[in-house]
């Protein structure tokens, strides 16, 4: 057998099938979703879940053997990870921006047609005391639980990190279960005029990042079950725990500037 002897710091990426299953898994999902809007057929899009699923599965069990067992995360791949994480939470901003943009463009000059006033004619909102600021303390109290995580694992306190990482996956299931109850409960629709449009594809947008954010989170937890973390070397911990972040202070923008301010 012939081993391979690298005489530097890179990560020489190994053949994988990963990235061609996952590229026929979005592509049945898309074809799926096609189908159920036009015929309410649920079949395909089952099957390009299926295949998303078991793509993320393999892939990052491949990338946390990587990291833990072989010892592929060297110093500098692990600063070009940060470097990467940095930069998609960066891209994240932008797209959240647009939302942004669009509803302040919207309600700081109101057109004739929403009635020259904002919130538009006939539109009731949410109360930002009810709800919207319950959901706000559960982010607030998840960024907490996830620092909390991040000390104990830094001071090798892994009994701490499991049960404060535990909490955060709980108040992050707390916050989709109530949000999805606003969202059953709402008094208008993404098709009622601009104000609905916005508020539901930012606040919906921003609910697919809870729940992906949750999932990473879920998969550290995993992880740190089966001993993968140390003193120094967590950084996968470390990338859900920016994400999560990331997704705390656009709530704390959408809470003041969507539930408060444009109301």
């Amino acid at each position: 057998m012939k081993m391979n002897n690298n005489n530097h710091p890179f990560h020489l990426v190994d053949y994988s099938p990963w990235p061609f299953t996952s590229a026929i898994g979005i592509m049945t999902l898309m074809m799926g979703m096609i189908k159920w809007f036009h015929n309410f057929n649920f079949n395909l899009i089952i099957i390009g879940y299926f295949i998303t699923l078991m793509t993320m599965y393999q892939w990052w069990r491949d990338i946390s053997r990587e990291g833990t067992y072989q010892g592929k995360h060297t110093i500098l791949v692990n600063k070009g990870l940060r470097w990467g994480m940095i930069l998609f939470i960066i891209s994240e901003i932008f797209f959240f921006i647009s939302f942004f943009w669009a509803f302040f463009h919207s309600s700081l000059s109101p057109n004739i047609e929403i009635g020259n006033m904002w919130p538009p004619m006939n539109i009731i909102t949410f109360n930002p005391f009810q709800i919207p600021l319950l959901n706000t303390i559960i982010l607030i109290s998840s960024g907490i639980t996830v620092t909390w995580t991040h000390h104990s694992l830094m001071e090798n306190n892994f009994s701490q990190a499991k049960q404060s990482l535990f909490m955060t996956i709980m108040l992050g299931l707390y916050f989709s279960f109530l949000q999805a109850y606003e969202y059953i409960e709402a008094p208008f629709t993404i098709a009622d005029s601009i104000y609905g449009s916005t508020f539901f594809m930012a606040t919906g947008f921003h609910g697919i990042h809870v729940i992906i954010g949750t999932l990473f989170l879920l998969i550290n937890y995993i992880r740190h079950l089966n001993n993968h973390f140390s003193k120094n070397h967590h950084f996968g911990f470390e990338a859900a725990a920016w994400y999560w972040h990331f997704v705390d202070i656009v709530w704390l923008f959408l809470y003041i500037s969507i539930y408060w301010w444009g109301n």
